[in-house]
């Protein structure tokens, strides 16, 4: 009775970053698409289903955890912020992740859940691309020239432009379903808009994932 415990799921597939890395484990491509809906779906239900609105203010592939089906599970709720449905915005100190932090938040005005949609964008070209936003260039081969590279803009231009295939995972070997890449790739632009009000919420990026809404090409980041 003097006792208190905390019972989590076990997740034996671990977090997501381990399958980001060129020589970490591979996922397959139906996976892939069932970890991005998925996981949006679960942020989606943070920011509109529950009583508050939930801000994660750390979404990236470490906090995105993977059971024995490989369903995703958002977790590490340690920088979250709740809102009232009455309030849109939370001025918070910026404490997230380089990489993932969305702009608004770091020139330090008050952030809404479209930071957290900034943050999914940018986890979502990492799981397409199958390697972390800043590493080194496609030429480089990953070699030791130090050089470093963001994998985000230059995804952009060649989504932008339909050359979905110099941005897919070459692992795969070309083991991919192409309109879903290409939904995927659109999504992914948009939640990384500049500005906030470019970016879907959490609830319409799931409507453009399962095929709902037609996502349109939208403008560079």
């Amino acid at each position: 009775n003097s006792h208190r415990l905390l019972v989590y799921d076990y997740m034996p597939n671990g977090p997501l970053s381990v399958y980001l890395r060129r020589d970490g484990r591979n996922m397959r491509w139906d996976v892939r698409f069932r970890v991005a809906v998925e996981t949006a779906r679960g942020i989606a239900y943070l920011h509109e289903e529950c009583r508050d609105c939930i801000i994660h203010c750390d979404i990236k592939p470490e906090n995105i955890l993977l059971d024995e089906n490989f369903s995703p599970k958002v977790s590490d709720f340690g920088l979250a912020k709740l809102i009232g449905r009455d309030f849109s915005r939370v001025l918070a100190t910026m404490r997230g992740t380089w990489g993932y932090v969305a702009p608004e938040w770091i020139s330090g005005v008050a952030i809404t859940a479209k930071a957290d949609v900034y943050s999914y964008g940018m986890t979502l070209l990492e799981l397409i691309g199958g390697r972390r936003n800043v590493e080194g260039p496609p030429s480089a081969g990953g070699g030791g020239s130090g050089e470093k590279w963001f994998f985000p803009p230059w995804a952009a231009h060649q989504i932008i432009e339909g050359n979905m295939a110099a941005v897919v995972d070459e692992r795969l070997a070309g083991a991919y379903d192409t309109v879903e890449a290409e939904r995927l790739g659109l999504v992914a632009v948009w939640c990384i808009q500049d500005e906030e009000a470019m970016r879907p919420t959490m609830g319409m990026v799931v409507k453009m994932l399962e095929g709902v809404v037609e996502v349109n090409v939208p403008p560079p980041p």
